[in-house]
């Protein structure tokens, strides 16, 4: 029997907290996300820090995500800022709500030539009664802290139906 949607919500925080103070635990439940998830394993994000109104992913610069130039390709980046994006809701979002992205809007501000990592955050974090658009700001950065992409995903949160 598989778990509901509500247990899902509380082991994704509840598998952060037991994992990530372990040696490799990061690396695990940025792997157990992606087995979930499968099309972030394309990225190889590793988590660095996530609670509710926040989240903190990080991706490694190799030849699978550059472009022609050399660069982080674009879509890459996307990638990495949804993922930071949906985890940080899933973890933030009541159980006894859902939700799903709605839209994106995406500014390329400088060449990505390093590793990224991408910090989503919901400031102030809703209270969450009705249906309603909650926006998720996502800033990545490269290694030398220089954001190279500013990304709005504007999250659709409903209730669930009983």
């Amino acid at each position: 029997m598989a778990p509901k949607q509500s247990e899902n919500k509380k082991f994704a925080l509840s598998a952060w907290q037991r994992l990530s103070s372990f040696p490799g635990g990061k690396w695990l439940f940025s792997r157990v996300v992606c087995f979930r998830a499968p099309y972030f394993s394309t990225i190889r994000p590793v988590f660095v820090e996530l609670r509710p109104g926040f989240a903190s992913v990080r991706m490694t610069k190799r030849r699978r995500v550059q472009n022609h130039i050399g660069t982080v390709h674009a879509i890459a980046m996307c990638n990495l800022a949804e993922l930071a994006a949906g985890t940080m809701t899933e973890v933030t979002v009541p159980a006894s709500h859902r939700w799903i992205p709605k839209g994106m809007t995406v500014e390329y501000l400088a060449r990505a030539e390093t590793d990224l990592v991408a910090e989503a955050t919901i400031d102030p974090v809703p209270r969450f009664d009705d249906s309603m658009e909650v926006p998720v700001i996502v800033r990545v950065t490269d290694a030398a802290d220089c954001q190279v992409l500013n990304a709005r995903i504007v999250m659709w949160v409903t209730p669930r139906k009983s």
